[in-house]
């Protein structure tokens, strides 16, 4: 759980060890924004990010599903700045399939927190494989990370791409390669 509290006086020292009167007019109220804000930026901390998969629907089908372009924002754990991207999700249904938005809801709160994104690619496929016990799931993020773009080695543009492998996946090239040739635009 957020302590806003003590958000509110660590970004009050922040101003201060930086140079800043946190007293100016235009910084008064920035410790409570911040610690608004880091209550919704960190809301994932808390939550259990395999809980919206948890309710399924039977099917007969074992076709490929695919949930792709899910925008997501989340922290980098090494210097507290942004990395955004597309996480694209798949799985091999085994009887079982999760309304579409419970993947994207998946995805959000493994995002919305101190993050990898090499440990995000996998805790989404872990939970995938988890609760709809799929034949196999694929999952891959592509993401622009600020520690890189605006601080460091400063290199605007590039992006970071992880992916995990699982069960039929991991088993199975052409399921990988289909997979890919669908995210490129490739007919289904």
């Amino acid at each position: 759980m957020v302590d806003q509290n003590k958000i509110r006086e660590a970004v009050r020292l922040l101003l201060e060890g930086i140079g800043e009167d946190p007293a100016r007019e235009g910084l008064k109220e920035t410790p409570d924004r911040i610690a608004r804000m880091y209550g919704e930026i960190f809301s994932g901390t808390d939550a259990d990010g395999r809980e919206p998969l948890s309710r399924v629907f039977s099917v007969d089908s074992s076709e490929m599903v695919l949930e792709r372009d899910i925008v997501f924002y989340s922290m980098c754990e090494h210097h507290m700045l942004p990395f955004f991207g597309r996480a694209h999700v798949a799985y091999i249904p085994n009887g079982r399939v999760v309304g579409l938005s419970k993947l994207a809801r998946t995805v959000e709160i493994y995002a919305r927190r101190l993050q990898l994104q090499e440990r995000m690619t996998g805790q989404i496929a872990d939970a995938v494989m988890e609760h709809l016990a799929p034949k196999g799931v694929m999952v891959m993020l592509e993401a622009e990370h600020m520690c890189m773009t605006m601080r460091g080695i400063k290199k605007p543009g590039s992006r970071t791409v992880s992916i995990a492998v699982r069960g039929a996946f991991a088993e199975n090239e052409k399921l990988q390669d289909r997979f890919f040739q669908l995210l490129n635009g490739g007919r289904p």
